[in-house]
């Protein structure tokens, strides 16, 4: 027995929190499931999302790390719309923010939109911060399905602790992995980027701009928000 492996103990855990999240996202008018490995993430969201559906995307490492997008190329069934795709470069495949827009506009018209979320509470609460909007507002109204990833480190007891995740964690993340990764010179500036610590700046760059808080769905909408918790440790 190696003492020092500790995987066992986060999978119970990271299980046991997960049920009680999707009990309580049920309750609010939401699907949800839990996957114990990205595979079974993947496999899950496939069978989602029918052939011939447009799929729109939003930024997300979780939806990356799954490979989901991927798996529609190789099968081949299914139109997605990524506005901030990247090239080989870690650019904008699309480097104009006029052409980048109308392609957000249109993740608004597709079948499914494919999201991440940046916590989900105990409670059965989606919380998001974005610094465009087009994520958090694609997610609240468009898409007639919407599939929300998480990996279930990003479960947490409630909004207070959702906030403080995204703005100690998650935003100096983000900002920095944009700026290693996408050549975002502006992001390396931000105060977060630099020194790690949220100063609630008011930097013209501030990737902290458009924050939802989605308590569920109204009935005439339930199942409309389909949200899949994974066991494992994915995304910002």
């Amino acid at each position: 027995m190696d003492e020092t492996d500790l995987n066992q103990e986060k999978k119970w855990y990271y299980e046991q929190r997960a049920k009680i999240a999707i009990t309580n996202l049920q309750k609010k008018n939401m699907n949800a499931i839990y996957a114990s490995t990205r595979h079974e993430a993947m496999q899950s969201v496939l069978e989602m999302i029918p052939a011939g559906a447009k799929v729109g995307r939003g930024d997300s490492m979780t939806v990356d790390q799954i490979g989901i997008i991927e798996e529609l190329a190789k099968r081949g069934q299914n139109i997605v719309i990524d506005p901030l795709e990247r090239a080989a470069d870690g650019l904008f495949a699309v480097p104009d923010i006029k052409d980048r827009r109308k392609l957000a506009l249109d993740v608004f018209a597709s079948d499914i939109l494919l999201v991440g979320v940046n916590a989900v509470t105990l409670d059965g609460k989606l919380v998001s911060t974005d610094a465009w909007g087009n994520r958090v507002s694609a997610t609240i109204f468009g898409a007639e399905k919407v599939i929300i990833l998480a990996g279930a480190n990003k479960i947490v007891a409630g909004v207070d602790q959702a906030l403080e995740r995204i703005h100690t964690y998650s935003a100096p993340m983000n900002a920095k992995r944009h700026a290693l990764k996408h050549g975002r010179e502006d992001f390396a500036d931000l105060p977060c980027a630099r020194t790690g610590i949220c100063v609630d700046c008011n930097h013209p760059w501030r990737i902290c701009r458009y924050t939802v808080i989605i308590e569920g769905s109204t009935l005439r909408e339930k199942g409309r928000i389909n949200v899949v918790l994974v066991g494992e440790e994915l995304g910002i």
